[in-house]
């Protein structure tokens, strides 16, 4: 685009004063916003995991619970509390409320299991439960708040619903609405450009900020667990923080949404709300299917093959899906219209984009499964008689079946929640509980579009529930800061 726009051209869309405005609100915003999801990810991780929180089974649960709630329809919920929300803090508290999950599910899962014994060691030392937390905890968490931070911010970059709804302009916002107003493909493209190289960014300073610590030690390690600090006269204070926390960003969305869907109900004719529904089952069923066999090579030569082309292939798939919904799908469109003009706006062309933007969410999967299936197994089963193919079927293939079916419900799940890419992309007529939720809330419609949402939400919790398990089980054995990474 920018080789057929002209230099002189393009350097003038991007240096608008507009381009400005939208890129202090975007790095504001995730300034803002992402410490505070890290300081309220960690602080719930460490009241669930590390004190007498009364409990904090319940509220462990709870705290990932929000993760199943897109976030525009959380943000629909705060909407349809206060009307007047709007603006950059508005933006910072649904941003907050509704991605903090993705900090406090690693750190949650990192804190039960690391290794109680340094801990143990410091407060015999003499250092006080503040002290320990700062110079012993905190500092094997960082791969885990890091990560989560990233995705913090890689999302707040891609989102455009949840700000839509609020009118905070960020550069996902702007080029939807230049996309959907003028079909200016020129500006939207700088626009995507932009976008594109602030997530490449975040990307390359997040692989600098791992630094050469080592994090993981030799051996079992302590089995015992730790022990929990008593709370004592910040007991209410902390129950309460909880409380709020959660009922903010569950119980205010969910409030809303059952309100608004008992009234919808009468209004909301059933076979559009299971015409929309079909066709997200339908999408998500295709893509996941399509996702995992497209990932399974890639995981397969990962693990089997590892060389720096295998590993360069797997890394190119995260950029990709690193990428926001909306600059995939204006490179489709693009690349559509010169190339393939038969395929625009082809139901092809939305599951490619789904693929792109969701591969990793299989391929990790499959990596751990590939990884428990040794090929000394499959080298025993064909000494025994049977044919390599086989002995792949019947031994690696069934192994890393479990794998394959987390990640294809993780990708099913993705794809019923995505909104940017199917506006853009999707087939004229295509209704799926997204872009239903979105094309009534923007008439607001808040009855009619209630159904929908509590529809993604109700699809949404088995997998949370299911990311959150799986997290806690994954992430043994690797946290303290001896051995070798």
């Amino acid at each position: 685009m920018t080789v057929d726009t002209g230099w002189t051209e393009s350097l003038r869309l991007v240096l608008r004063p507009r381009v400005g405005e939208l890129l202090t609100n975007t790095v504001l915003l995730t300034v803002i916003a992402v410490p505070l999801t890290v300081l309220i990810g960690v602080g719930g991780a460490w009241l669930v995991e590390r004190t007498t929180l009364f409990g904090h089974r319940v509220w462990s649960l709870l705290l990932a619970a929000p993760l199943a709630i897109p976030a525009f329809v959380g943000s629909y919920g705060w909407v349809s509390a206060i009307p007047s929300l709007a603006g950059l803090w508005s933006g910072v508290l649904i941003a907050v409320l509704f991605y903090y999950p993705l900090v406090y599910i690693p750190v949650a899962a990192a804190l039960s299991r690391l290794d109680p014994a340094l801990e143990e060691s410091a407060a015999a030392l003499g250092l006080g439960p503040w002290r320990v937390f700062v110079r012993v905890t905190l500092p094997q968490l960082r791969l885990a708040m890091l990560g989560g931070a990233v995705l913090v911010a890689l999302h707040l970059l891609a989102e455009y619903g949840a700000f839509a709804m609020i009118r905070f302009d960020t550069f996902t916002t702007a080029i939807m609405v230049q996309y959907q107003s003028t079909f200016n493909g020129t500006a939207g493209s700088m626009l995507a450009g932009v976008l594109a190289l602030l997530c490449l960014l975040l990307l390359v300073g997040e692989v600098s900020a791992r630094g050469k610590a080592r994090y993981a030690r030799v051996g079992s390690g302590a089995v015992a667990r730790p022990t929990r600090i008593a709370l004592h006269g910040y007991h209410l204070p902390a129950q309460f923080a909880v409380a709020a926390l959660v009922t903010a960003a569950l119980g205010l969305p969910l409030w809303f949404v059952i309100g608004w869907t008992i009234r919808g109900l009468a209004t909301t004719a059933p076979t559009e709300l299971l015409d929309a529904l079909g066709t997200s089952l339908g999408y998500g069923a295709a893509t996941a299917v399509l996702t995992v066999a497209a990932a399974f090579p890639l995981a397969y030569l990962a693990v089997r093959r590892p060389n720096p082309i295998t590993r360069g292939l797997e890394a190119s798939t995260y950029v990709s899906s690193a990428m926001p919904g909306i600059v995939i799908g204006l490179a489709l469109v693009t690349v559509s219209i010169r190339a393939f003009p038969d395929l625009y706006q082809s139901a092809t062309v939305l599951v490619l984009a789904y693929v792109l933007l969701f591969l990793p969410r299989a391929a990790v999967g499959l990596r751990a499964g590939l990884a428990q299936a040794p090929p000394s197994l499959e080298e025993a089963a064909r000494g025994l008689g049977a044919r390599p193919a086989v002995a792949f079927g019947r031994i690696t293939l069934r192994l890393t079946a479990p794998a394959a079916a987390a990640g294809a419900a993780l990708v099913f799940l993705a794809v019923t929640n995505e909104l940017t890419a199917t506006l853009i992309l999707a087939p004229t007529g295509t209704r799926t509980l997204a872009t239903e939720f979105w094309a009534k809330s923007s008439e607001i419609d808040y009855a009619g579009a209630a159904p929908f949402a509590l529809a993604m939400v109700i699809l949404s919790l088995p997998t949370t529930y299911l990311l959150f398990r799986q997290s806690r089980r994954s992430a043994g054995g690797s946290t303290s800061p001896r051995g070798t990474r």
